[in-house]
């Protein structure tokens, strides 16, 4: 009876040891989402961290989160589509205010910074940086995600370049929006002097007016543009971080 007695009274002793254990594991907070890579893409993304690092992007004031998304999200999107020019990728930056100069143009095969200059937000997506994103007609919000540049026209807007979404649900409606890259006057040092801040646009990555033909001429026809925030909405959704 004593040994019998003795088996079920340490019982409950172990139950609540165990739960001690877990406990303080069940009010964790939680991080933000990060990409799992797999060796292959561990490897690829050490490259483009050499790259990062040799382009001295980081002083240019590029993320190294946007940098290297933007190359492991290029490189899974190469397996399924051809681009004409895909030595050349071209990343904005809204993690940075607008007053800074988040547009890189980045030539990875000769390793080469090609274009830095500012770019735009909507005139929803926020005043000074760009935090609401939408994939809407008529929203005057940016839209985040992977681009493949098109065929260039002139507008209203002058010169400009169309801009075809890669990304179903997030910017898969940038012809319909009529999202294109294109130059503005209120995209300028002296704007930004006196108010502090860029102008907006109504969706659409604009840029200077005197860089505008440069870096369209540069980057279209079939090169990859990537529009980052550290959205966790667009992180969550969008497949191509995704193993």
């Amino acid at each position: 009876m004593k040994r019998i007695l003795f088996k079920n009274t340490r019982l409950p002793f172990l139950i609540i040891f165990i739960c001690m254990i877990q406990f303080p594991y069940s009010f964790g907070k939680s991080t933000l989402w990060e990409p799992v890579l797999s060796n292959t893409s561990k490897v690829a993304s050490n490259r483009s961290l050499e790259l990062y690092n040799k382009l001295q992007l980081k002083k240019a004031g590029l993320s190294e989160k946007a940098f290297l998304f933007a190359i492991e999200g290029f490189e899974k999107i190469k397996q399924s589509r051809t681009f004409n020019n895909d030595h050349i990728i071209s990343i904005i930056d809204f993690t940075k205010a607008s007053s800074k100069k988040r547009l890189f143009v980045v030539d990875i095969e000769n390793e080469m910074v090609l274009f830095n200059t500012y770019v735009a937000h909507g005139q929803h997506s926020g005043k000074r940086f760009a935090t609401n994103f939408s994939n809407t007609a008529e929203s005057l919000q940016s839209s985040l995600g992977f681009y493949e540049t098109s065929q260039t026209y002139f507008g209203k807007n002058g010169y400009s370049l169309q801009l075809i979404g890669l990304e179903k649900g997030i910017n898969d409606n940038a012809n319909e929006r009529s999202i294109v890259m294109h130059g503005a006057p209120y995209v300028c040092e002296q704007f930004i002097k006196s108010n502090g801040y860029l102008g907006r646009s109504w969706g659409c990555p604009a840029v200077p007016e005197d860089l505008t033909k440069p870096i369209i001429n540069t980057i279209k026809n079939g090169t990859c543009l990537f529009i980052y925030a550290n959205d966790q909405h667009y992180l969550n959704t969008s497949v191509m971080f995704k193993s």
